[in-house]
């Protein structure tokens, strides 16, 4: 296992998979974003992806050859779902600091093993949940969290601004396939309100969920979505995702015994009971009353600092030993919220939580074994991923 003989001054960095998110982390890196971090080595098993950065650090094709280089003190795992497992878990077991894409695995089974690699508690093991630094989900956070809304009744969130065109999938072999990524829209772009859903109101006990296969895109996984949830409290939940609708919409309505709060268009809305519904409702003496509401715009601007925010807490983690945003073990409930609903939908019935990961690892292998899907891969050219960033 790696030593570290003094305490760091900076943390040096290497970025495994040079793909869309590792060449966008390289230039956050590159413009002196992340204070106290140097990157000094790249790694990706096609070398023609690291051509671009000539000489400027140590290149790589082997994962486990960079963590065992001695010339990082921290890596970013930015590769294909599969290899965060894998690359995570020899990262660790080698006392390297670990920052892992959404989602930190594919499946519950492969979370609960990447988890078990974490012995060293020294050593910072983060996860790229960039919205968990959005204010407006740090807000109602803290409305939800202080007692101020009172119990949750329920949650709606709409959230199909992840549109896709079919030339997405077909920019990677890996993509959109049951062996290469998994899973679809729940696995790759929703893990992030998934990670939310968890963080704001905790898990549900039940899940039932209707999912579309290829619905709107020729792939073999999931691009829709549509689920209920039922929480321990009684509370209710309905989860609406696609990548196949545009111009999309995404809203998150949360309701509580003090109101109802929306979360949309960059705005926080609180329409407030000043009375409880539940003491409203045992207590009103006319038939069609209603509470006395007020209408609340909360102050809460601007979408944070994202994935510069993650990454530098990471380093301010390893450093300065500051709190992590995102702790990677977290990482497993969003993955059980998402694969729970695929669960749910190919089972046909309604699934309990926590879900047997044995079992949806089960139905996952076989899915992969059975497919008979022909993936079509087209050359194209690198994406510019802001125009992902800012969409949801």
């Amino acid at each position: 296992m790696k030593k570290q003989a003094k305490k760091l001054t900076e943390v040096r960095i290497g970025v495994i998979g040079v793909g869309n998110m590792g060449t966008s982390h390289i230039a956050n890196i590159e413009r002196g974003l992340i204070k106290r971090a140097r990157l000094t080595a790249i790694c990706d098993i096609v070398p023609s992806k690291m051509d671009r950065y000539g000489d400027k650090y140590l290149k790589f094709t082997d994962s486990r050859a960079l963590i065992r280089s001695g010339e990082v003190d921290a890596v970013m795992v930015e590769t294909p779902h599969y290899d965060h497992t894998t690359i995570g878990i020899d990262a660790l077991t080698q006392g390297i600091h670990t920052l892992v894409e959404k989602p930190i695995s594919v499946h519950k089974a492969d979370c609960e093993r990447l988890i078990a690699a974490h012995k060293d508690k020294k050593v910072v093991f983060s996860a790229m949940f960039n919205q968990r630094t959005d204010p407006h989900y740090i807000k109602l956070r803290e409305i939800i969290k202080s007692g101020q809304l009172g119990e949750i009744t329920r949650v709606n969130w709409i959230i199909t601004t992840w549109f896709r065109p079919q030339a997405y999938y077909d920019g990677g072999g890996w993509r959109a396939t049951w062996k290469g990524e998994g899973g679809g829209v729940l696995l790759n772009q929703c893990p992030h309100q998934l990670d939310l859903m968890q963080w704001l109101f905790g898990m549900p006990k039940k899940v039932r969920a209707f999912v579309g296969i290829g619905k709107y895109h020729n792939i073999e996984v999931d691009d829709m979505v549509t689920a209920y949830l039922e929480y321990p409290n009684g509370a209710t939940g309905v989860f609406v995702t696609t990548t196949g609708e545009a111009p999309g919409t995404n809203r998150l309505e949360v309701c509580g015994d003090r109101g109802k709060i929306v979360v949309e268009d960059g705005k926080i809305t609180w329409t407030r009971n000043t009375v409880g519904q539940k003491e409203f409702l045992q207590t009103a003496q006319s038939m069609f009353g209603t509470p006395e509401t007020w209408k609340i715009e909360i102050p809460a601007n601007g979408n944070g600092p994202q994935h510069v925010g993650i990454l530098q807490n990471f380093v301010d983690a390893i450093l300065d030993g500051t709190p992590l945003i995102a702790p990677a073990e977290e990482g497993i409930n969003s993955v059980e919220l998402g694969t729970s609903m695929l669960f749910s939908s190919f089972k046909d019935k309604t699934v309990e939580l926590p879900l047997d990961g044995k079992a949806y690892e089960k139905m996952l292998k076989g899915l992969i074994k059975n497919s008979t899907f022909k993936k079509t891969v087209k050359e194209v050219k690198m994406a510019d991923m802001s125009a992902s960033f800012t969409k949801a």
